[in-house]
This record gives C-alpha cells, sequence and structure tokens, in this order.
C-alpha cells in the first residue's frame, strides 16, 4: 500500500493556517530538526511546511525506492507533489545545500505554486569542470576519495567530516550534532544520497530560472566557497547574492537569527 506524501516525507504545518508559504527543505545528512531554531522567527506571520526527504528523519523508510532517488530529480519530484497535495501556492522555497539544487531545478520547470527561491550555502555544482572554467572546489578525483571513504565505514566518515562542515571549531558542539544527525541517517541511504549531492549538476538550468531568487553565502564554507555564490549570481537572473557572517556550510544552525534576518527582509523586499 502506498503511503500518502505527509506520511512518507514526515509533513509538518506550522504558524498561521492562511497566508504567505514557507517551505524549508534541508540537506544531506540532515532532517527538518536543522531548522528548528530558525522555524520561530515565521510561525506568526507565515504558514510554514517543513519536511524530510524520504530516508531521512522521521520520513517513511519504507518508501525509500533506490532507482527513484539515484538522482536530483526524485526528491524535486517529492517537492512538487507535495506542493499540489497541501495545495501550497506563491510558495517561498528555502533550501539548504543540495536542497537549493532542488529549488533551482523546481525553479526552471516553472510550477505554477513557487513565488521565489531562497538558496542557503548553496552551489550549482561540487565538481570542477577545466573544460568550462567552472571551479566548484573538488576534482572528480577529490569527490571520489571523499564517497570512497564514505563507502568504506560511514561512522568514521561522519565523525570526520561534520566538524569540517560545520566550519565552527570554537563550537565544537555544533559540529557534535551535525555527526549525530550524519549518524542517524541508514548508511546504504546515506551513501547513495551523497552521490546525489555531491555529482548532480544544476549548471544548465540557472538561465531558466525566473522567480525571484535569494542566494545566501555564508563564510568560510569548505563545500560552497565564495565564488561559487558568484557564479550562482551572475547566472540567475534578477539573483540577490547576500553575503553572511556565518561561518561554515550550515549557517542555519551556527546562525539562526542572523540566517532568520536575512530571509526576512529579502521577503518583505520581494512582496
Amino acid at each position: 500500500m502506498k503511503t500518502d506524501i505527509r506520511t512518507r516525507n514526515n509533513v509538518r504545518v506550522l504558524g498561521r493556517t492562511e497566508g504567505p508559504v514557507l517551505l524549508f527543505a534541508h540537506g544531506f545528512g540532515c532532517d527538518q530538526g536543522m531548522w528548528q531554531h530558525v522555524l520561530p522567527y515565521f510561525t506568526d506571520d507565515y504558514k510554514v511546511v517543513v519536511f524530510d526527504h524520504v530516508g531521512a528523519g522521521g520520513s517513511d523508510l519504507d518508501a525509500y525506492e533506490p532507482e527513484k532517488y539515484s538522482t536530483l530529480d526524485g526528491y524535486v519530484s517529492d517537492v512538487l507533489e507535495l506542493c499540489e497535495d497541501l495545495d501550497l501556492e506563491d510558495v517561498t522555497f528555502i533550501g539548504h545545500s543540495v536542497s537549493a539544487m532542488m529549488a533551482v531545478a523546481a525553479a526552471a520547470r516553472k510550477p505554477d505554486r513557487l513565488g521565489r527561491i531562497i538558496l542557503v550555502a548553496p552551489s550549482a555544482s561540487y565538481m570542477d569542470y577545466p573544460e568550462d572554467g567552472y571551479t566548484g572546489g573538488f576534482s572528480r578525483a577529490d569527490l571520489d576519495d571523499l564517497l570512497v571513504s564514505l563507502d568504506t565505514n560511514y561512522l568514521v566518515w561522519a565523525a570526520t567530516m561534520a566538524p569540517v562542515i560545520m566550519g565552527n571549531p570554537d563550537t565544537p558542539a555544533l559540529g557534535t550534532r551535525l555527526e549525530d544527525s550524519f549518524c542517524r541517517v541508514n548508511p546504504a541511504i546515506a551513501r547513495q544520497f551523497a552521490r546525489v549531492a555531491f555529482l548532480s549538476d544544476v549548471r544548465h538550468l540557472l538561465k531558466d530560472v525566473s522567480l525571484p531568487t535569494l542566494i545566501m553565502q555564508a563564510s568560510a564554507d569548505l563545500l560552497a566557497p565564495d565564488h561559487v555564490g558568484v557564479y550562482l549570481q551572475e547566472r540567475i537572473p534578477g539573483s540577490t547574492l547576500v553575503r553572511m557572517e556565518a561561518t561554515g556550510h550550515l549557517p542555519h544552525v551556527s546562525a539562526p537569527k542572523e540566517t532568520a534576518g536575512i530571509i526576512s527582509q529579502y521577503l518583505q523586499q520581494s512582496t
């Protein structure tokens, strides 16, 4: 029996029952809980929707289909289905990391239900493409080594990489929080989602994004260096780039107040 999408993706609707809609989507190795300190800034004025990608958090693990979720499109389809099922309109899709790629892909399809996209710590591609003059930050060999390490011992990989990705060494509890999140994911699913996250490439879709777009670029982000934010801003028509004081790849976790403030200001200016 097919699980309904609200159960499948552990969908929660918070805040107002009517009004403007914010849809928050998490990144690799995370779940909706990573937004917990950002959400209170919006629940008084917005209808807030959070969910877990299939395979993460409280999603229905029995609904995980390896073939469907071997590409970004499988996740994008879930997001658009969720919007349709909840009858959401003029949605602000706020995506972190790989979910920012999903936001670009969804916006490029020009669905009627999206009004704007907000990309938190985004990248168009983590891989370098020297033949195109694009530097994502990692060579194919770098990514192959990362994925081999992840395949060999996922728990060791999680313990090693979480503090590096979080990027706030003066607050080690943040790295521990991300490690704990990584370790809650089924390793087989994590390995496949890692390939989706690190090997996807949405560069060809950027020119097709016609929705208002905010790009939030954190400082000292190992996975999404500063020049990647500039690349996105130059290629998404009419987009806005904001450089954050927050450091690391999860500014919504390390600096929720700043993250919420930037989002709030952009929403006020773009409505």
